[in-house]
C-alpha cells in the first residue's frame, strides 16, 4: 500500500491480503465506512449481471451466497466451465463443502486466497464475502485487461486516460475522485457510441445529472446494470475505487468487442486492398500479353509469305514495306514487351511480399511463351529480309538473262531468215559447171557459217534453261521461242546435208571455180561472224557488284581494243579481194561475174558492220566508266557504314557488360546500382541518334544493291538485335534492383545483410547467369549459415526449400527468390488464419457471416467485393443468405479454390 497525493494505490493482485489491507487502512484512518456500502451495492449488481444469464439473482450478498449454490453457479457462468456437483443438503457442513468447492475452483485459476475461509462465508461475514467477490472480479473481469504490458489496474486506468483524453473537463488520474462528476463515464460512452450522448450539453457543475445520464444510457443501450449510486458518489469524499473499478471494467468489456471488430475490419480492408491491386495487375498482364501475342500472330503470316509478282518493282515495294514495319510498327511492341516483363516481375514480388501464391498466367501467356513467340518473330524477320534480298538478286538476274535471250534470239532468227528456202532451192539444176562449182563452194561457206552459229544456238538454249531454273514469269514464251529455234536448227542441219549431197553429185559434172570469190567467202565469213560477235559483246549488258569486277571488264575491253589493228588489216585484205574481183569482171566483162557464188556477204555489208563496231567501242568505254563511278560510290558507302558500325557495335557490347556487372550486385548499394542503371538508361537513349544515322546509311547501302561489306563484321541486323537486347537488359535489371529494394525495405533487412546475400549468391554463380542450380543453391545456403544436414532429413528439408524458391520446377533459382527465402520466415505477414479470425470476430463467433454484417463493418467497395466472391455457407443451421468466410480467406492465399 502507498500514499500518492492522498490517493491510496495498490496493484490488487487477486485480492491477496484483502482483510489485512482493510485493517491497515482502518488503523491509519484511511478507511471510509461508506466504502463497504458502495462495494456491497456494486458487487451485488455485478453478480446479478452474470447470474441473470442463468435465470436467477441475489438480493443480499452476505446471505444469498452462504449455502454456496449461487456462488458455484456464478463461477460457472463467468468462467464457462462446469464445477463439481454441489451438495443439496441444508446442513452447515453441506454449505461449507459447497463454498470450499467454489474456493478450490478459484484457487485452481492461480488465485492465492489469504484470510478468506468457507466458514466466514457460511456465517455471513460481509467483509469476507466482499473480499471473495472482489477476488472473483479481479480474476475474471479485470485480470485479462492488458495495455502495453501493464498490470490490470494500471492498464484499465491507461485505457480510460486514452479514451477520455480529447474531452474537456475530464482528467482521469485514479478510480475515485476522477469519476465523481460523471463526465468521465459520459466521455467513455460518447467515445465509443457518440449517438447515445450529446457530450457538448454536459456540464461539470451538474454531477448528479451527468452520473444519472451515464448510468441510464449504459443500462438501456449497453446492457450494463446500475452498480453505483449517484448520491453515494457525490456525497462520499473519496468513493470506493474497487466499486468504480468493477463498474468501469464493465465499460471496457462492453466496448472491447467494437474495438476488436474495428481491428478485424482494418485487417480485412488491408488484405482486400492488396488482393484487389494484385488482381488489377493480373488483368493488365493478361490484356497486354493477349494484345502482344495477337499482334505477333497477325504479323507472322506476312513475314512467312514468300509470294511476289516476280517483278523487281514489286520486290522493292515489299522491301520498303518491311522497312516501314521495322521503323514504325515494331518499336512500340518492343516497349510493350519490356513493360509486360516489368509488370510480371513486380506482380510476383508483391505476391511474395504479401504471402500470396505466385501468379500463373493463363495457358499460352507465360513470360516464356511470349519470349518464345518473340524469338520466332525475330527469326521470321531475319529470314524474310534475307529472302527479299536474294529475291531481288534473282529477279535482277532474270531481267538481265531475258534481255540477253531476246537479243541473241533476234540475231539468230535474223541470220536464219530465208536459209531453209535457200537450202531447199533447186537452182543448181539450171546452172553450168562453173555455177555448180560456185554453188558447191557457196554451200561449203554456208556450212562453215552454220558451224560458227552452233555456239550461239547453244548459248540461247543455256539461257533458256537458266530462265526455267530461276522460274522466270514469262518462261512459257521463252521456251516456245527456244523450241522453235532448236527445231529450225535441226532442220537446217538436215537440209544442209541433203543439199551438200546434191551439189557433190552435180560437181562431178561441173568443175569451175572462181578462186577470188572462194577466197572472199572463206575470209569474209569468219570475219563477218567476228563482227557479229563483237557487236553483240559491245552491246552486251553486264552486272557487277565490286570495283574488282568492273576493273576486270575494263581490262578485257582494253585487250579487245588492242586487237582492232589486226582486225583492220583483215578488213582491208577482204576489201582488196572484192576490188580484185571488180577489176577482173570489169576487165573481162564476165556476165554475172560480180555475184559471188560462194557467199551472200558483200563488201558493203562488211563495211557497214565494221563501221558499227568502230562506233560501239567509244560507247562501250562510256558505259564502263559510268559503272566504275557507280562502284566507287558503293565502295564509299561500304566504308561509311563500316566506320559507323565498328564504333556502334563495341559501344553496345561495352554497355551490355557494364549493365551485367551492375546486375550482379558488385557495385555499391542497391540505390547506387539503381542510380547507375538510370544513368546508363539515359545514356543509351541519348545514343539512339547514332543508330538512326546507321539506319539511314544502311538504307542507302541497300538501295545501291550492296550485299556484302568486307570492312566490318557487323551487319545492321546484328546491331538492331544488340540494341534491342541492351534496352531489354537495362529495363529488366532496373526492375530487379527495384524489386530488391522493395524486398529489403518491406522485410526490414539491412544493407549489410543484402550485400552478404548478394556476395554469397555471386560466389556460387560461376557462369554469371544470375541464377543457381540446386547444388549451387545448397552450397550458397550453407555459406550464409543455413544448416542443411547430409542425412535423409536434410535432403527432405532441401527439397522443401526448392519447392519454395522454384515453385515452377525450372531447375534454377533467381536472386529474387533466394533473397525472398532468406527473409520471409522471420517477417510478420498476414495469413489465412489471421483473416479467418478477423472474419469470425465480425460474425460474432458464428461459422458464417451475412452480407448485412459485411456492409455494416467494412467500407462499401470492399464489402461488395466480399459479397460477390464469398461462396454460400453449407453448414447446418445457417440462414439462406449465409456466406462462407473460411473458404474465401483460404482462397485469398491460394490454399483452396473459390
Amino acid at each position: 500500500m502507498m500514499m500518492d497525493n492522498g490517493v491510496i494505490t495498490n496493484n490488487y493482485e487477486y485480492g491477496d491480503g484483502y482483510m489485512e489491507q482493510e485493517e491497515e487502512w482502518e488503523r491509519e484512518g484511511l478507511l471510509d465506512p461508506a466504502w463497504e456500502k458502495q462495494q456491497k451495492k456494486t458487487f451485488t449488481a455485478w453478480c446479478n449481471s452474470h447470474l441473470r444469464k442463468a435465470g436467477t439473482g441475489i438480493e443480499n450478498i452476505d446471505e444469498d451466497f452462504r449455502n454456496g449454490l449461487k456462488l458455484m453457479l456464478l463461477l460457472e457462468v463467468i468462467s464457462g466451465e462446469t464445477l463439481p456437483k454441489p451438495d443439496r443438503g441444508k446442513m452447515r457442513f453441506h454449505k461449507i463443502a459447497n463454498v470450499n468447492k467454489a474456493l478450490d475452483f478459484i484457487a485452481s485459476k492461480g488465485v492465492k486466497l489469504v484470510s478468506i475461509g468457507a466458514e466466514e462465508i457460511v456465517d455471513g461475514n460481509l467483509k469476507m464475502t466482499l473480499g471473495m467477490i472482489w477476488t472473483i472480479i479481479l480474476r475474471f473481469a479485470i485480470q485479462d485487461i492488458s495495455v502495453e504490458e501493464m498490470t490490470a489496474k494500471e492498464g484499465l486506468l491507461l485505457w480510460c486516460q486514452r479514451k477520455t483524453a480529447p474531452y474537456k473537463n475530464v482528467n482521469v488520474q485514479n478510480f475515485h475522485l476522477s469519476f465523481k462528476d460523471g463526465l468521465a463515464f459520459c466521455a467513455l460512452i460518447h467515445r465509443h457510441r457518440p449517438d447515445l450522448i450529446d457530450y457538448s450539453k454536459l456540464s461539470k457543475d451538474n454531477p448528479l445529472e451527468n452520473l444519472n445520464t451515464a448510468f441510464d444510457v449504459a443500462e438501456k443501450y449497453l446492457d450494463i446494470p446500475r452498480m453505483l449510486d449517484p448520491d453515494d458518489l457525490i456525497n462520499t469524499p473519496k468513493p470506493d475505487e474497487r466499486a468504480i473499478m468493477t463498474y468501469v471494467s464493465c465499460y471496457y468489456h462492453a466496448f472491447q468487442g467494437a474495438q476488436q471488430a474495428e481491428t478485424a475490419a482494418n485487417r480485412i480492408c488491408k488484405v482486400l486492398k492488396v488482393n484487389q491491386e494484385n488482381e488489377r495487375l493480373m488483368e493488365e498482364y493478361e490484356r497486354l500479353a493477349s494484345d502482344l501475342l495477337d499482334w505477333i500472330r497477325r504479323t507472322m503470316p506476312w513475314l512467312n509469305s514468300r509470294q511476289t509478282d516476280n517483278s523487281l518493282a514489286g520486290c522493292q515495294k515489299k522491301l520498303e514495306d518491311y522497312r516501314t514495319y521495322r521503323r514504325k510498327h515494331k518499336p512500340p511492341r518492343v516497349e510493350q514487351k519490356a513493360k509486360l516483363e516489368t509488370n510480371f516481375n513486380t506482380l510476383q514480388t508483391k505476391l511474395r511480399l504479401s504471402n500470396r501464391p505466385a501468379y500463373m498466367p493463363t495457358e499460352g501467356k507465360m513470360v516464356s511463351d511470349i519470349s518464345q513467340a518473340w524469338k520466332g518473330l525475330e527469326i521470321a524477320e531475319k529470314a524474310f529480309e534475307e529472302w527479299l534480298l536474294s529475291e531481288m538478286m534473282r529477279l535482277e538476274r532474270l531481267e538481265y538473262l531475258a534481255q540477253k535471250f531476246k537479243h541473241k534470239a533476234d540475231i539468230h532468227e535474223d541470220w536464219t531468215r530465208g536459209k531453209e528456202e535457200m537450202l531447199q532451192s533447186q537452182d543448181f539444176r539450171q546452172c553450168k559447171l562453173n555455177d555448180i562449182k560456185a554453188l558447191k563452194k557457196k554451200h561449203e561457206a554456208f556450212e562453215s557459217d552454220l558451224a560458227a552459229h552452233q555456239d550461239r544456238v547453244e548459248q540461247i538454249a543455256a539461257i533458256a534453261q537458266e530462265l526455267n531454273t530461276l522460274e522466270y514469269h514469262e518462261v512459257g514464251a521463252v521456251n516456245a521461242r527456244c523450241q522453235r529455234i532448236c527445231a529450225q536448227w535441226d532442220r537446217l542441219g538436215a537440209l544442209t546435208q541433203r543439199r551438200r549431197q546434191a551439189l557433190d553429185d552435180a560437181a562431178r559434172v561441173l568443175e569451175q571455180v572462181d578462186l577470188l570469190h572462194l577466197e572472199f567467202a572463206k575470209r569474209a565469213a569468219p570475219f563477218n561472224n567476228w563482227l557479229d560477235g563483237t557487236r553483240e559483246d559491245l552491246v552486251d549488258m553486264f552486272i557487277v557488284h565490286t570495283i574488282e569486277e568492273i576493273s576486270g571488264l575494263m581490262d578485257a575491253h582494253a585487250r579487245f581494243k588492242a586487237t582492232l589493228g589486226e582486225a583492220d588489216k583483215e578488213y582491208q585484205a577482204i576489201v582488196n579481194l572484192v576490188h580484185q574481183v571488180e577489176s577482173i569482171v570489169k576487165q573481162h566483162q564476165i556476165p554475172g561475174g560480180l555475184e559471188n557464188p560462194y557467199t551472200t556477204l558483200t563488201a558493203h555489208e562488211l563495211n557497214r558492220k565494221w563501221s558499227d563496231v568502230r562506233q560501239l567501242v567509244p560507247q562501250r568505254d562510256g558505259t564502263l566508266a559510268a559503272e566504275l563511278r557507280k562502284q566507287q560510290n558503293n565502295e564509299a558507302l561500304r566504308r561509311q557504314f563500316a566506320e559507323k558500325a565498328n564504333a556502334v557495335g563495341p559501344w553496345i557490347e561495352r554497355q551490355m557488360d557494364a549493365v551485367t556487372a551492375i546486375g550482379m550486385g558488385l557495385q555499391g548499394s542497391l540505390e547506387d546500382q539503381l542510380h547507375r542503371l538510370k544513368e546508363y538508361e539515359a545514356g543509351v537513349y541519348a545514343y539512339k541518334p547514332h543508330i538512326e544515322e546507321l539506319e539511314r546509311i544502311h538504307q542507302a547501302v541497300q538501295e545501291g544493291m550492296i550485299f556484302e561489306n568486307r570492312y566490318s563484321q557487323y551487319t545492321m541486323e546484328t546491331l538492331r538485335v544488340g540494341w534491342e537486347q541492351l534496352l531489354t537488359s537495362i529495363n529488366r535489371t532496373i526492375n530487379e534492383v527495384e524489386n530488391q529494394i522493395l524486398t529489403r525495405d518491406s522485410k526490414g533487412i539491412t544493407q549489410e545483410q543484402l550485400t552478404e546475400f548478394r556476395s554469397s549468391f555471386n560466389h556460387f554463380d560461376k557462369n554469371r547467369t544470375g541464377r543457381l542450380a540446386p547444388e549451387e543453391l545448397k552450397s550458397c545456403l550453407v555459406s550464409v549459415g543455413y544448416s542443411i544436414g547430409k542425412d535423409r532429413q536434410g535432403e527432405l528439408d532441401f527439397q522443401r526449400i526448392l519447392a519454395v524458391v522454384d515453385p515452377n520446377n525450372t531447375g534454377y533459382v533467381s536472386f529474387d527468390a533466394f533473397l525472398d527465402f532468406m527473409t520471409r520466415e522471420s517477417t510478420d505477414t498476414d495469413t489465412a488464419e489471421q483473416v479467418i479470425d478477423s472474419f469470425r470476430i465480425l460474425a460474432g463467433d458464428k461459422p458464417y457471416i451475412t452480407a448485412e454484417e459485411l456492409r455494416r463493418e467494412l467500407p462499401p467497395d470492399q464489402a461488395e467485393y466480399c459479397v460477390a466472391r464469398m461462396p454460400p455457407y453449407r453448414g447446418p443451421g445457417a440462414p439462406p443468405a449465409a456466406l462462407d468466410y473460411m473458404a474465401f480467406s483460404t482462397a485469398l492465399y491460394g490454399e483452396t479454390d473459390l
